[in-house]
């Protein structure tokens, strides 16, 4: 409820406007200068408490829901990749919608968005999607907000840290390297087709996306290195997920079966009458780009289930990678340059307790090189009989 004063167009010389909303209705009075028009917003204010004010020609407020469509259809697709969208749209089906969508926007206040989030996170979601759905909510209350509806976006300043941290390495799922090769070795003799698409994925932790997009002219063999330069997502192709081109390195055993895997992908090029090799490094039976949840649930649930480990995701497989790596001790830089991601903290972050803690070597460096241990070996020489 409320009158507030602005310009239509900003300038000098165009008139100040009161722009009312109350119970779900809204108007608006063209007022002289800046001084005349928030006097009579006042008196507007003082007479809608008092119920003394009847809007004239009122404009229905626009719903949740009507604010929705718009942003998802004309905001989102400006700004965001396609996969995005989607990802915009299942959170506004499935959680956003069913909580808002009824309501119109003034009706929205601060505390029925935190009640929300909170009890979301109550039920299981991460904060990271709970994060998201705020994002949602709050992107599509902006819209309101420059229409000069509501005057707050009741989804932003929620409180520091309202919703409870979880520790980010509880979901993450990763092997150990003999679990790795037994399940490796379990691809190679009950699902051999798709053996390559493994071992790409343990050797070099790239996403599966990324993975699936990859083409031939990707792959340089003299330098043991593939250039990760796009990414799929629900069929279509888009960029890699820190939206640049990255190098990742070849192990020597990946880059031979590779080149074993490009014969037989000739082989099959030409059996499908697509040319001598077909674009992409990895493909379904007719020569096209394999489907990511086809592959999840027909193959790497399968195989998983096979080698007899515990469950994980395909995308355990790239924490796998980068745990193996870090326990021996590789250069956690190299680690995160490789992995793409945006920060060397960021990958310490997500990977500390697989950080090595045996080399006590390092720390007892920094004794005196004089002081020795009671415990080391000959510590107590034994003393020596003079016959």
């Amino acid at each position: 409820m409320g009158g507030r004063v602005r310009q239509k167009t900003k300038g000098k010389g165009n008139p100040w406007w009161v722009f009312i909303t109350h119970n779900g209705k809204r108007t608006s009075r063209k007022v002289g200068d800046k001084k005349a028009a928030e006097v009579v917003a006042s008196t507007i204010r003082a007479k809608l408490q008092l119920g003394e004010f009847d809007l004239e020609d009122p404009k229905p407020v626009p719903t949740f829901n009507e604010y929705a469509d718009s942003w998802i259809s004309i905001n989102i697709p400006a700004t965001c990749k396609e996969s995005t969208v989607r990802g915009y749209k299942d959170v506004l089906r499935l959680h956003v919608l069913p909580g808002f969508g009824d309501f119109i926007v003034t009706d929205i206040t601060r505390g029925m968005v935190k009640d929300f989030l909170l009890d979301k996170n109550n039920n299981g979601y991460k904060k990271s999607t709970t994060n998201h759905m705020k994002n949602v909510i709050s992107g599509i209350l902006n819209k309101a907000l420059d229409d000069e509806i509501i005057q707050v976006n009741p989804a932003l300043n929620l409180g520091k840290n309202f919703l409870k941290t979880k520790d980010r390495t509880q979901s993450i799922g990763v092997l150990t390297s003999d679990e790795l090769k037994h399940l490796l070795d379990t691809v190679k003799k009950h699902f051999p087709r798709h053996y390559t698409l493994f071992l790409l994925l343990a050797r070099t932790g790239v996403r599966i996306g990324e993975a699936l997009a990859l083409q031939w002219n990707d792959l340089d063999f003299n330098n043991r290195s593939i250039e990760i330069k796009r990414s799929t997502a629900r069929g279509k192709i888009t960029t890699p997920k820190s939206g640049k081109a990255r190098p990742v390195d070849m192990s020597l055993q990946l880059a031979e079966i590779l080149k074993e895997h490009e014969t037989a992908c000739k082989k099959k090029g030409l059996a499908l009458g697509l040319g001598e090799l077909p674009e992409y490094v990895f493909t379904n039976e007719c020569g096209n780009i394999i489907d990511t949840d086809n592959w999840r649930y027909r193959v790497f649930y399968k195989a998983v289930k096979k080698a007899g480990i515990k469950r994980i995701r395909i995308h355990d497989l790239r924490h796998t990678y980068a745990t193996l790596r870090i326990s021996k001790g590789d250069n956690v830089a190299d680690v995160s340059n490789q992995l793409g991601h945006h920060s060397v903290k960021f990958t310490m972050d997500i990977y500390y307790h697989w950080f090595p803690g045996k080399k006590k070597s390092e720390v007892d460096g920094l004794d005196d090189p004089t002081f020795i241990h009671p415990n080391a070996p000959h510590a107590h020489p034994k003393h020596v009989k003079v016959v």
